[in-house]
């Protein structure tokens, strides 16, 4: 395993990330129990992972409290993110609706405590807004908060997480301007490479670094998706549509020479292909299996795409068709 600097904070993360999500969550095809997910953690730092991302609305604090078990007295061996703003304590999660959000100064004191408790621990290394809007990213008051965390020990840093879906990039650059800012997440992959190569750009700029997510598009870079597979409406993949997945699958036919050019297969390429990009600090696949970490693990190894291949797969991407990008709706 490979570490490189969390933008300017200081702090040292590992290549490939643990996202945590799917220890709180169903949403990806497979309902994990205790047991299994400690099992997945302990696994993920025996493979030399030490950056552990969540958020407390994952399983409403389950994810926060099964990392907090899992490292209790191993504090500074692990660097630990965790994300608020989604209210959860007093709202029902339905589906996958978007619950209301708060980021009050008031709220953030009262959500930080709670995810202290759940990860059993006094201080974050990162602490993240989940998925502000624009307004939110505009608001003194809650940078104001942070910083003071900061100043406390509290927290060491902060992140900036964009979503849920693909976009807002308005609130990516801005949020890169904030003084304290150690990171913005973002999906970015091989077939989704917008806002993701604007946003490596202004972080290297600013010295802040790239969290990726998504990286593999939603199994279709792992072959877990292909045109034959039906997707539970419950599963967070489930908006991707049948048509969605029949482009991407003609788009990873084209990628296909420059993996077996590099010796690769096309899952390697996807995310060799991301770690290439300097500012990108660590990549989080979404894995529900202790053999999917050490899949992924084994990749983070220093030996990523030259130059010009890495352009080729850019230029490729630059000739496909664009997408939508969601973004915060504009309030006069």
């Amino acid at each position: 395993m490979k570490y490189r600097e969390l933008g300017k904070s200081g702090i040292k993360v590992s290549e490939i990330g643990f996202g945590a999500w799917t220890l709180g969550l169903d949403w990806w095809g497979k309902k994990i129990d205790d047991d299994e997910a400690k099992r997945m953690l302990k696994r993920a730092y025996d493979l030399g992972i030490n950056y552990f991302e969540t958020g407390d609305i994952y399983g409403r604090g389950k994810s926060e409290k099964l990392i907090g078990e899992v490292f209790s007295g191993m504090r500074k061996e692990v660097v630990i993110s965790t994300k608020y703003g989604y209210d959860i304590y007093g709202n029902e999660q339905i589906g996958h609706k978007e619950l209301p959000q708060k980021f009050t100064p008031e709220f953030t004191e009262f959500a930080l405590q709670k995810s202290l408790e759940r990860l059993q621990t006094d201080y974050l290394d990162v602490y993240g807004l989940h998925n502000p809007k624009i307004h939110t990213i505009r608001n003194e008051k809650v940078f104001e908060t942070l910083d003071k965390k900061i100043k406390e020990g509290i927290i060491k840093s902060y992140q900036i997480a964009l979503g849920p879906a693909i976009g807002w990039i308005e609130e990516g650059l801005e949020s890169m301007e904030r003084t304290s800012a150690t990171a913005v997440q973002t999906v970015y992959n091989i077939l989704e490479q917008n806002p993701g190569n604007i946003l490596i750009e202004a972080a290297q700029k600013h010295n802040v670094g790239i969290l990726v997510r998504v990286p593999d598009a939603s199994g279709i870079l792992t072959g877990k998706v292909t045109a034959d597979t039906k997707i539970n409406e419950k599963d967070h993949r489930s908006v991707r549509t049948g048509n969605w997945v029949k482009q991407s699958l003609q788009k990873v036919d084209q990628l296909i020479p420059i993996a077996k050019r590099n010796g690769l297969g096309i899952t390697e390429l996807a995310i060799k292909f991301i770690l290439s990009h300097r500012s990108v600090s660590s990549v989080l696949p979404t894995v529900v299996s202790e053999e999917e970490i050490a899949m992924f693990c084994q990749m983070s190894d220093g030996k990523y795409l030259n130059d010009t291949d890495k352009n080729e797969v850019i230029s490729l991407f630059n000739q496909w068709p664009p997408y939508e990008l969601k973004a915060s709706v504009q309030v006069a």
